[in-house]
């Protein structure tokens, strides 16, 4: 069987970071739709693997929380008349916790929008920072509980809770509500009601949906299994953390944030993959026939 170079990969990964759908990179590359999902999952584990071992004691004043919908396989609305419906389908929510200074991409999950998956969430995102920040999420309950049972008092919380009134232009299919306010909270400790924000978290979603494929509207470009989702999701924060420099601070955010100490290439993600690929694999118990 035929495998591809570091070179192949890197240009397929490339093309995904930059939101390109699957089909289309078949049709510009000539590998297979079979080739380029399998490369999708296994630099989504690899990337997933590095995050989770590198992006630790991270050195952040202000962190900003948000959750962005998509769905996977069906719109929650429409799982119960869809034809073989996996478990999993319907709305699937990627949850960020973003540094407002560098602006790496601290936390991740993709999942739910529940208490559960809030608390999973905010455990990760207390476990990988070095010092007390301020935190600012919206205004969704489930982050009440979740912020104290993972930060305790070690946190200055607020919210930033938006008021929406009636839409005000003609409406439409996809008008969104008007907002027309908002109110900042104080829930923990000490924060700076100046720098109660979740803008650039709020851009931060723009960017996602600009570079992944999955999360543009109104196309049939949605995931068809959360576990595929997720593997696009770990690849971009790979992306966005190492490879992409950001415009504002002419660095990646992991330099930024002192986590990486040079500026990543495609190549380097591609590499992720091979190294994976070659790590010895545990034996299973040997019983010796007598």
């Amino acid at each position: 069987m035929n495998k591809l170079t570091i070179e192949e990969r890197a240009k397929i990964l490339h093309l995904l970071c930059e939101g390109m759908s699957i089909r289309a990179i078949t049709r510009l590359t000539g590998a297979s739709k079979n080739t380029a999902s399998k490369l999708l999952i296994d630099a989504g584990k690899a990337c997933a693997a590095y995050h989770d071992a590198n992006v630790r004691d991270v050195k952040a004043s202000r962190v900003q929380v948000d959750e962005i919908w998509s769905f996977t396989y069906a719109k929650q609305k429409n799982v119960a008349s869809a034809k073989a419906a996996p478990d999993a389908a319907g709305d699937t929510w990627t949850w960020t916790a973003l540094d407002a200074d560098s602006k790496m991409i601290v936390s991740y999950l993709v999942g739910g929008r529940d208490a559960e998956y809030a608390m999973g969430f905010m455990d990760d995102l207390a476990a990988r920072l070095a010092n007390r920040v301020q935190l600012t999420s919206d205004g969704h309950r489930a982050y009440l509980e979740a912020v104290e049972g993972a930060f305790g008092c070690d946190v200055d919380y607020a919210q930033l809770v938006k008021i929406y009134g009636p839409t005000l232009t003609a409406p439409g299919r996809y008008s969104p509500a008007e907002c027309t306010g908002a109110k900042k909270i104080r829930v923990e400790g000490s924060p700076d009601i100046a720098h109660v924000s979740t803008s650039y978290v709020e851009r931060q979603n723009l960017t996602m949906r600009m570079h992944m494929r999955r999360f543009t509207r109104l196309t049939n470009a949605f995931s068809k299994k959360v576990e595929n989702h997720a593997h696009a999701v770990a690849l971009h924060m790979m992306y966005y953390n190492f490879v992409r420099i950001h415009k504002t601070l002419r660095v990646t955010p992991a330099m930024a944030a002192g986590v990486a100490d040079r500026l990543w290439e495609i190549a380097d993600i591609a590499q992720l993959v091979a190294d994976a690929e070659e790590a010895p694999k545990k034996r299973g118990p040997y019983n010796k026939r007598t």
